[in-house]
């Protein structure tokens, strides 16, 4: 059963309960407001009992969360999984005779444990004073969750208003995903650091500040020396091992406003902003010294050592892959010259 014959269903339900009674019948079905206030407040008669069941098996095999109101905002009806998201016990529903108190203990109850309590009621407020207002929204609470609401009002074939339906949606899990996939999109999964595509993007944005104030910024290209021999000798864990943790001592050499990056299998950038390429050098060769402390791995411990290439942005650089060229030319004398060394572009 699709959403719009569940509308439908709940708008004849609402009409029944709106329309002048001739008969008054005590049966009442699971989850419905108090059969007495209904009595009180004039409802009309009783749905056909299989109607009835039918619009019950449907709220209750939802995973949404359901609550469906009046035009007084009274509850009409809702559903278990309404209870267990907003962690609310059946008493709190549909038990107060007057009506209106218990409903609002019920939006009172589900608003404090938003993030933004003052805004959710604000919202609802607005919804239910605006037959016609559609909503759909993402809320977070303090514990941690993400609920998704959606909420129509509801009117009978004549046009008038019955009420309003609300239907929630815990959607904790999927945002998590989400975050992981764009965590997956922008950084390295290995090391966690930005991979080249979103180091690129970074970079522009900094350059286009740099050059717009006429400021200082510089790259660096790394290159861990015989990496393969590595690979080889300690196996991929070990090689993993040894990128994990100079990534790690690199990022605690440098500020905060520095941005480094993996760009390749064992090679990576760093972006300097306000750092003149003198500067530049004395931060590749911090870099270079934090590279040569020990690293431990199962098979031993090993020691590292360093190749780095350093140059400017220039003005009338268009992207950061010109001075990341020029930066890798710089790198490449240096392991023509030994390795385990600094040089800057000419």
């Amino acid at each position: 059963m699709n959403l719009t014959s569940l509308c439908t269903r709940l708008r004849r339900r609402l009409r029944a309960a709106t329309a002048p009674r001739r008969a008054e019948r005590p049966e009442k079905p699971a989850h419905e407001a108090d059969a007495g206030r209904r009595a009180d407040s004039g409802s009309g008669p009783v749905e056909p009992i299989f109607d009835r069941s039918v619009l019950h098996a449907i709220q209750e095999a939802s995973p949404q969360g359901i609550l469906v109101v009046d035009q007084d905002t009274r509850v009409v009806s809702y559903n278990l999984r309404f209870l267990e998201l907003w962690r609310m016990a059946p008493a709190r529903v549909g038990t107060d005779p007057a009506g209106a108190g218990a409903d609002d203990s019920i939006l009172e109850h589900v608003g404090l444990q938003t993030l933004d309590p003052d805004g959710y009621l604000r919202r609802v407020r607005e919804l239910c004073a605006d037959p016609d207002a559609l909503d759909q929204c993402e809320i977070a609470l303090k514990d941690g969750r993400t609920i998704e609401r959606h909420s129509v009002g509801l009117r009978g074939n004549d046009g008038r208003y019955l009420g309003r339906v609300w239907f929630f949606l815990d959607i904790t899990e999927r945002k998590r995903a989400e975050r992981e996939l764009r965590e997956l999109a922008l950084h390295d999964s290995l090391t966690g650091l930005p991979n080249r595509g979103h180091f690129a993007a970074l970079a522009a944005a900094e350059m286009r500040r740099a050059q717009r104030y006429g400021r200082p910024l510089s790259v660096l290209m790394l290159d861990l020396d015989g990496f393969k021999g590595i690979n080889d000798r300690y196996g991929h864990a070990g090689g993993d091992t040894v990128l994990k943790t100079v990534a790690r001592r690199w990022t605690e050499a440098l500020r905060k406003a520095d941005l480094l990056a993996r760009i390749g299998g064992e090679e990576f950038a760093v972006l300097l902003p306000e750092t003149e390429l003198e500067a530049a050098r004395a931060v590749a060769e911090r870099l270079r010294q934090a590279t040569e402390e020990r690293i431990a791995l199962d098979r031993g411990a090993l020691r590292c050592t360093l190749s780095v290439g350093a140059a400017p942005v220039q003005s009338d650089d268009h992207d950061i892959d010109a001075a990341l060229r020029r930066a890798d030319e710089a790198l490449y004398r240096a392991k023509q010259r030994g390795r385990n060394r600094v040089e800057l572009a000419g």
